[in-house]
């Protein structure tokens, strides 16, 4: 069994996630579920708790869910973060730059050099590069980063200008050093959120009423740290509607 919550789990978070997972955890085994004493982190928490027929839960991002994964897991739910201007279990992308460039919008950015994390991230390069070429700008790929708070440290230190992070990992990372040290320019249109997945003969229902009911008993200070409201459901065509763009030049991390 393998259980992983990686895409928001850092700094606080992270003890917000066990104290999260107990909580479903303890539902999912009332419910005749076996789960996992512990979630799984590191560099198996990814693709191969997503792709491992003993999944019992994972959080995924959009892009890898629609391209990859879709028809191979079951979708259980979008966790609601209340990311402002967005529906309930929609999120965007912040398009961030260092706080003394003298550029404050995203339109005086055409052609700068742009951090990215990585090649399936729906935060950090489709939606920023469909949105981008919307408006008739070009972003430069010059640098994948593998990680969006990598990428705010590139822009920070000079090594790239412009870099989009998902709005929510934004907002967990306020209160660090480099965050300081940038600013916003810019925001993308809303998209689906950071879908919850399991294997595919999953019991769905009585999954997404575990995780529901732990977010809801959840103590008021981890739902703070992690920005929770709710479980929703997003229709699987939502998803699979979301434009995606080209696929970035072949730059290794941190190139």
């Amino acid at each position: 069994m393998i259980a992983s919550l990686g895409m928001y789990d850092f700094g606080a978070a992270q003890a917000a996630n066990d104290r999260l997972w107990d909580l479903i955890r303890d539902g999912l085994r009332l419910r005749g579920i076996a789960a996992p004493e512990a979630l799984t982190r590191g560099e198996h928490a990814y693709w191969d708790a997503w792709q491992s027929p003993d999944l019992v839960l994972s959080q995924t991002c959009g892009y890898p869910f629609r391209a990859r994964l879709h028809d191979r897991v079951a979708y259980v739910g979008t966790p609601d973060y209340g990311v402002e201007g967005c529906a309930p279990g929609h999120y965007r992308s912040v398009f961030i730059a260092r706080a003394d460039d003298p550029r404050d919008r995203l339109l005086e950015f055409d052609g700068a050099p742009f951090a990215f994390n990585e090649d399936l991230s729906q935060s950090g390069w489709a939606a920023p590069q469909i949105h981008a070429a919307r408006l008739g700008l070009t972003l430069r790929p010059v640098l994948r980063s593998g990680g969006h708070r990598l990428s705010a440290q590139a822009v920070a230190e000079g090594r790239a200008d412009i870099a989009a992070l998902d709005a929510v990992t934004w907002r967990l990372m306020q209160g660090e050093a480099v965050a300081a040290r940038l600013k916003v320019v810019g925001l993308t249109d809303p998209t689906p959120g950071l879908p919850l997945i399991a294997a595919s003969d999953a019991d769905i229902e009585a999954t997404f009423a575990a995780v529901a009911e732990a977010i809801a008993t959840l103590d008021a200070e981890s739902r703070g740290v992690l920005g929770l409201k709710a479980l929703v459901r997003i229709p699987l065509a939502d998803y699979l509607a979301v434009p995606n763009p080209p696929s970035p030049p072949s730059l290794h991390p941190a190139d």
